[in-house]
């Protein structure tokens, strides 16, 4: 486990960018925290890391954006997932083993998330833009 403190958006997509080397192309990433901490920002870094060059946005009124680069990256948003039934009809489980799989909101489906899935908790530092974000599941040394 490896913790990284970040005092504003750009130093949290650098985390992301460090993230985003470290992978092969088949990973979840099970986000946790709650409004406001930096989760689509990191996923900035990560994209753009692996070369996405579009936009990268909160997928939470779409369940799902998908972004091309050096692997194919599935953004999820389970905010309104409460329930094996909505995350079916998300087709989430498709999605698992065909590119890199970002979640936010993991903590609406801990019946889904598996032990190899690496984890990234947000917490809130000192100041509002503090943060500590918690990695487990992968060596970004």
């Amino acid at each position: 486990m490896q913790t990284f403190y970040s005092s504003s958006p750009e130093e949290t997509q650098e985390i992301g960018r460090k993230i985003g080397k470290a992978l092969n192309g088949n990973e979840v990433i099970a986000y946790y925290g709650g409004m406001g901490m930096g989760k689509t920002t990191l996923t900035w870094g990560i994209a753009d890391a692996l070369g996405v060059n579009d936009g990268v946005s909160s997928p939470t009124f779409a369940l799902v954006n998908e972004y091309s680069g050096k692997y194919k990256i599935y953004h999820f948003d389970m905010y309104r997932v409460t329930s094996l039934d909505d995350l079916y009809s998300t087709g989430f489980f498709d999605y698992i083993g065909n590119g890199v799989l970002l979640i936010e909101w993991s903590e609406n489906i801990p019946f889904a998330i598996e032990d190899g899935f690496i984890k990234v908790h947000f917490e809130q530092g000192n100041t509002d833009c503090e943060r500590i974000i918690t990695i487990e599941g992968i060596d970004l040394n």
